[in-house]
C-alpha cells in the first residue's frame, strides 16, 4: 500500500452478528447504571432548587461609648413572610434571638422589632403576626469593653400563601468597634 492509495473492505458478516450481540449484552449490563446515574443527577438538580426566600444581614451602632444598637435585618422574598416574636403558643413558629452570655457586653432589654402585619389565619385558627419585604430586628447592648463581638442564634420560619418551610436556626456574629 502507497500514499494516497484507496483501500477497499469488505465487512465480515459474521464479525457484524457477533458484534451486534455483544453491544446488546453490554447495553443491558450498562441500563442499571444509566438509570443510577440519571436518578443521581435528578437529586441533585432538586437539591439546588431548595428554597432559600428570607436573607439575614448584621450592623451594629454604638449610640454612646458604653451602649450600642444591633440590628439583625431579614430581606424577605416576595410573597412570603417570617413570624413576629409575639407569636403564641399553638401557631407558627415565632422568631426568636438567642445571646449567650458575655464578658464584654450585657444585653439591655429584650430584642424590639417594628409593627407587624395582623392576620387571622385559618390553618392555625389564630390570629398571627408576621412581616413581609423586610423587617430589622434591634437589640441594645452596654459594652464592658472598648471593642467586642456579639455571637448569637436566631430562630424562624417562614412562609408564603401555599407553604411553611421548615423552621431554621442561624448562628450569626456582630463585631462592635
Amino acid at each position: 500500500m502507497t500514499n494516497g492509495e484507496l483501500v477497499s473492505w469488505q465487512p465480515d458478516a459474521g464479525k457484524i452478528k457477533h458484534t451486534s450481540q455483544q453491544i446488546r449484552i453490554n447495553l443491558k449490563k450498562l441500563f442499571p447504571g444509566v438509570i443510577t446515574l440519571y436518578l443521581l443527577i435528578s437529586v441533585m438538580t432538586t437539591g439546588a432548587q431548595i428554597l432559600n426566600p428570607v436573607h439575614w444581614s448584621y450592623g451594629a451602632k454604638r449610640i454612646s461609648k458604653t451602649e450600642a444598637v444591633l440590628f439583625m435585618k431579614a430581606s424577605i422574598d416576595e410573597g412570603w413572610h417570617i413570624y413576629s416574636q409575639t407569636i403564641k403558643d399553638g401557631g407558627p413558629v415565632k422568631t426568636t434571638f438567642t445571646f449567650p452570655a458575655n464578658t464584654t457586653y450585657q444585653l439591655v432589654g429584650a430584642t424590639i422589632e417594628p409593627k407587624s402585619i395582623t392576620v387571622f389565619e385559618k390553618v392555625f385558627g389564630m390570629y398571627v403576626s408576621y412581616f413581609e419585604k423586610s423587617v430589622i430586628f434591634q437589640q441594645r447592648i452596654r459594652l464592658k469593653a472598648d471593642q467586642t463581638v456579639v455571637r448569637g442564634q436566631l430562630g424562624y420560619m417562614t412562609c408564603n400563601n401555599k407553604q411553611c418551610l421548615p423552621p431554621e436556626d442561624l448562628d450569626f456574629e456582630v463585631p462592635v468597634k
